[in-house]
């Protein structure tokens, strides 16, 4: 899950022309398995889209490949700059029915990476964009055009970025980037769940402002884990301001002659992104109890990105290399969701038990948290 306010500058061209019945059984339906794509992308991301209802599973699932061949365009190691904004910029036509999604694949043949590279998956599902696309239209008129007005808007979001630099002097020039590359998938995701269910429609004006906030939640968690791997390949997502405030040089932030101002960014952010996920928690308990299924998909992202906090938080290690959960916490957070994330009462205190979980905790057990 992840978010803003909605644009309604980039139109979605509706395929009205094509029958459209259900649920379009990305799995079944040809040789091409969307949901293999899915995992191999972000096994983390798949194992809460597989618990949704049909057809808001195919749906979540399409625009979230939509959304990474995006990414993949715009953050890939191959393209220079200039080549990224002309290639997103062709995708926002194949994705608006204004080009052929073959075109796409032509574009980038030059850039298969090698056996085993990380952007291997990425680029796979890049290359599969006019089997995505056909499953896109497959799928309920309405889902379709809000898959194709979200994925516009951020692949040119990201297209405006790359164009700019990794020149980032404040907090809210960070909260613009993060929404462009990850917070709209909130809105994909809040119009997706509207359409399945009346209850949601009719919250859609406390959701959508959270729904921003989840998307930049997440992306903080992910900038603050990241930060080591992004520093060695030339971008550093933190604000002038926040090294600024402790007389640091941004270019200075690795440097281990300045690890106690160094920790002090890094409170700044892990403070900010605490900010963030409280809204977040706000965003799943406006959700309808009894829509298990899709409250579960946003509470393991919401309670993954917790825990990675916690862990992270003034541990040196995020500036030397990537801190992670271990598998069994994992296990334990979906298991006790699964029988517990229902209420509102045992989700906030379960959050605010991982969150004060000692960092050396081999698992996590909290299922009497309420």
């Amino acid at each position: 899950m992840l978010f803003g306010p909605r644009q309604a500058s980039v139109r979605a061209r509706p395929w009205a022309a094509i029958p459209a019945a259900g649920a379009c059984d990305c799995e079944k339906m040809s040789d091409f398995n969307a949901y293999a794509h899915l995992r191999a992308t972000s096994r983390t991301f798949a194992l809460s889209i597989e618990r949704l209802p049909q057809p808001v599973k195919d749906a979540i699932c399409l625009g979230y490949l939509m959304m990474r061949i995006s990414d993949y365009l715009e953050d890939n190691d191959v393209m220079s700059d200039a080549r990224k904004v002309e290639t997103l910029q062709l995708w926002d036509r194949v994705v608006a029915g204004e080009e052929a999604p073959e075109r796409l694949v032509a574009a980038i043949a030059d850039c298969r990476p090698p056996v085993g590279h990380h952007d291997g998956a990425d680029f796979e599902a890049a290359n599969a964009a006019p089997d995505v696309l056909a499953m896109l239209r497959r799928l309920p008129v309405p889902l379709q055009n809000h898959l194709v007005l979200h994925v516009r808007a951020t692949s040119m979001g990201m297209a405006r970025w790359v164009e700019r630099g990794p020149v980032i002097p404040a907090e809210p020039d960070m909260d613009d980037y993060m929404f462009e590359v990850a917070g709209r998938v909130g809105y994909l995701v809040t119009d997706v769940f509207a359409w399945y269910s009346r209850f949601v429609r009719e919250r859609l004006d406390v959701l959508m402002p959270l729904a921003r906030e989840f998307g930049l939640a997440l992306q903080t968690v992910n900038v603050i884990r990241g930060l080591r791997k992004d520093y060695e390949r030339g971008w550093i997502y933190v604000p002038d301001s926040f090294c600024a405030a402790v007389d640091l040089k941004r270019t200075d932030l690795f440097n281990p002659s300045y690890e106690r101002e160094a920790l002090q960014v890094l409170d700044m952010l892990a403070d900010k992104a605490e900010r963030h996920l409280q809204l977040a928690l706000a965003y799943v308990q406006a959700l309808p109890r009894w829509l298990h299924g899709l409250r579960l998909a946003c509470i393991w992202p919401l309670l993954f990105a917790v825990r990675t906090l916690a862990i992270s938080r003034r541990n040196v290690n995020v500036l030397l290399g990537e801190v992670k959960m271990t598998r069994e916490e994992v296990k334990a957070i979906m298991r006790d969701t699964t029988l517990f994330g229902w209420s509102n009462r045992w989700l906030a205190n379960y959050a605010r038990q991982l969150r004060d979980a000692p960092r050396e905790a081999v698992t996590v057990r909290l299922a009497e948290a309420g």
